[in-house]
């Protein structure tokens, strides 16, 4: 007799089974203002991993990696726009997707609020980089995969930053490679590329992209409560560090392009 509680769409564990055990750390105390940052200097961004072409399947693909922070990313395209009326421009369509193990709470696989708001982010610090008027009712497609998130404005600087590789390996036409950096205010302090846990004691973030080479800036997002004062003062902080961003992006395509 079968299982009455037997679910055929997943792969079920054993009937006894038994948690697993880490070895976690002691917990640290709770910041306090004044103090100065943990593990790194304020103005100090996590060490970044990024590599290209790891999805066969794809035009173009890269995976970055900060520390908790990992993201796949996949283009498809360019590709014939079906059903649509012509249009002189291409369209550049973003999906994001958090994997449902990414977070510290489970996440459900379907897409959500947050989901579409990374994306429309996303997209936005993109699209005026890509050159879509040379192509005509044709459609980008970028899929993001978040494998683990450890801050929301981290997750978006480091897709962003892994999508413009991304681009760059499938040969699509860039006015320039696209650079992000995230902020946020402590304590009256300006910290570079907060983790989760900075920014839930942070008083307002903010996440600036930019072509470096260009000097120009393709999208600000500032969310909480920033004076002016201080949100130039994150602005001009991020562009002075996502320069080096844009080194590591140049120093990946490099390396691919002499593994070929």
């Amino acid at each position: 007799m079968a299982q009455s509680n037997f679910d055929r769409r997943r792969i079920n564990g054993p009937d006894e089974a038994y948690r697993p055990v880490f070895d976690l750390d002691e917990e640290e105390e709770p910041w306090k203002t004044g103090t100065p940052r943990r593990g790194r200097g304020a103005k100090d961004i996590r060490p970044i991993f990024l590599t290209t072409g790891l999805i066969n399947q794809a035009n173009g693909s890269a995976y970055i990696e900060t520390e908790k922070t990992k993201i796949a990313c996949a283009v498809y395209g360019p590709r014939q726009s079906k059903n649509t009326a012509y249009n002189e421009n291409g369209r550049l369509n973003v999906e994001v997707k958090f994997a449902p193990f990414s977070c510290t709470r489970r996440r459900v696989p379907i897409r959500d609020a947050e989901d579409r708001a990374v994306s429309v982010q996303m997209q936005q610090a993109l699209v005026s980089a890509v050159r879509l008027e040379l192509l005509p009712k044709s459609t980008l497609d970028i899929f993001i995969t978040v494998i683990e998130n450890d801050g929301i404005e981290g997750c978006i600087a480091s897709g962003s930053v892994a999508a413009s590789a991304a681009l760059a390996d499938a040969g699509v036409e860039m006015l320039g490679l696209v650079a992000s950096c995230s902020a946020a205010v402590v304590g009256g302090e300006i910290w570079l590329d907060p983790t989760e846990a900075e920014g839930k004691i942070s008083s307002g973030t903010l996440i600036l992209s930019g072509m470096p080479a260009l000097d120009t800036v393709t999208s600000v997002w500032q969310s909480g409560n920033m004076t002016p004062e201080q949100t130039f003062e994150c602005m001009d902080a991020c562009q002075e560090r996502y320069t080096d961003v844009h080194a590591v992006i140049a120093q990946a395509l490099l390396e691919k392009a002499k593994s070929l």
